[in-house]
């Protein structure tokens, strides 16, 4: 058995599993200076660039003073992130940058914190002073794709690919990447199209044509970015990882290689989400995934209409983008907890992104009171039944497919066991080796044996 180094000594088997999900530790350093601390030649910096900046800037300008402060308390947050926070549970391209993407992921919530507590006017105002050109949008100015669904030509069905049906297709390429499983992901693919339905009375921009929604949205975007994610998983697996130190390579071209190849994966591993086994809490699990998945999605629409952003303003593209970093670690460590019985406590960072969810999710319903006034109650009554309802059928399905591909398997094994015992027992028949008892010697001793103690 190979020992592994303890995070903690002084905590049980459990706690240190926990640990090394949560903080998980670098086993081949390549580079020792890269993770030695440096913690005082970075206070030094840091120090340095502040006073530097504090008494050369011009500080005439309001609007630009409090631009600056923002990005000074961003910046340190960051610096500290660096030095306090876990890891988490991915090593490259270094542990540094998943402690950053934890720190934004906490300021992003304390963010919200401090707007949950505003009024709509105030909030608005905020957002047009950061944008000054947010006060004359409408959310009634965005493009709607549900007018005239029987008028189906080619020049039609091309103005419909657009930014957003690209979009949607390497959204789900990383998606396909972070979930790595078939079943979950067409389950979360097509309950989300019958989201858009059941939200489409609140959201104007859900309205859509049927071939808009089943063949670009389902079979063409999503589908097939679904496949080729998936396909790319599959050579991940297969892929043989062999780390090199990059001071043990002689030449400057395989050296700069080595250093991009950082930004690759360390290693990668098959999930299994649903085992052929699977406890009902396990699968419970995976089907409150799929509902999470749901209200993350809905967050990013109710937020856009509910103050009123236009589909590509950067706040909206950077919210998607800081999400989409705390997503990765999060479904990582959510997958440990559900699958590992060892992990009795879910990570910080998939903690840290629940309560960003459901910050989110109270924000759009205190500051869309106007809009949510006009629930059909009986339609999302109805949609959580169905979304209850299909995610456990297909989910189950998926458990009942592994079931029959372990017998299918098991089948297998036994056969080609069966067919190789037939064949050595013909191979040695031909090969005049006696196999009945009268022509075996052991059997001949041993009969004569029980014949003289008769």
């Amino acid at each position: 058995m190979v020992s592994r180094k303890r995070t903690y000594s002084n905590v049980s088997q459990d706690e240190d599993h926990f640990y090394v999900i949560n903080e998980r530790p670098v086993d081949d350093i390549s580079l020792d200076f890269f993770y030695k601390p440096h913690t005082i030649t970075l206070l030094t910096t840091i120090s340095s660039l502040l006073l530097y900046s504090a008494f050369t800037r011009n500080d005439d300008d309001f609007r630009e003073n409090v631009w600056a402060g923002v990005r000074c308390v961003i910046f340190i947050f960051l610096v500290i992130s660096v030095l306090a926070f876990p890891n988490g549970p991915f090593t490259r391209p270094h542990p540094a940058v998943w402690r950053m993407v934890f720190g934004l992921s906490v300021l992003y919530l304390i963010a919200l914190q401090f707007f949950l507590f505003q009024n709509y006017q105030t909030v608005r105002s905020i957002l047009v002073w950061t944008d000054p050109s947010l006060e004359n949008f409408h959310i009634d100015m965005d493009k709607e794709y549900g007018v005239n669904c029987s008028d189906i030509s080619l020049e039609r069905v091309w103005s419909h690919m657009d930014v957003f049906a690209a979009s949607h297709f390497f959204g789900w390429i990383m998606k396909a990447l972070l979930v790595r499983h078939y079943g979950i992901l067409w389950t979360i693919s097509v309950m989300w199209e019958i989201t858009e339905i059941a939200f489409a009375h609140l959201l104007p921009n859900f309205v859509e044509c049927w071939w808009d929604a089943i063949i670009l949205d389902i079979l063409l975007c999503n589908g097939l970015g679904i496949w080729v994610g998936m396909k790319l998983c599959h050579y991940l697996e297969m892929r043989e990882y062999k780390w090199e130190s990059i001071k043990d390579i002689p030449t400057t071209s395989d050296k700069i290689k080595r250093a991009v190849l950082q930004f690759t994966p360390e290693s990668w591993t098959n999930v299994r989400w649903l085992d052929p086994y699977s406890s009902y809490m396990r699968f419970l699990a995976v089907c409150q995934l799929v509902f999470f998945w749901q209200i993350t999605e809905l967050n990013t629409f109710f937020l856009k209409h509910i103050f009123e952003l236009p589909p590509s303003h950067m706040l909206n593209l950077w919210r998607l983008v800081v999400i989409g970093l705390i997503v990765a670690p999060s479904v990582r460590q959510y997958y440990t907890y559900v699958t590992d019985a060892r992990c009795t406590r879910v990570g910080t960072q998939c903690w840290v992104f629940g309560a960003i969810l459901f910050t989110e999710l109270i924000i759009c319903i205190k500051f869309g009171k106007e809009i949510f006034e006009h629930t059909q109650i009986l339609t999302i009554a109805l949609w959580l039944g169905i979304q209850s309802i299909l995610s456990m059928i297909c989910l189950y399905g998926c458990v009942l497919y592994h079931r029959q591909e372990v017998k299918k398997t098991k089948g297998h094994v036994a056969s080609n066991s069966k067919r190789r015992s037939l064949t050595i027992s013909n191979g040695a028949s031909k090969k005049g080796v006696a196999t009945s008892p009268q022509h075996c010697p052991t059997a001949v001793k041993s009969k004569a044996k029980t014949a003289k103690i008769a």
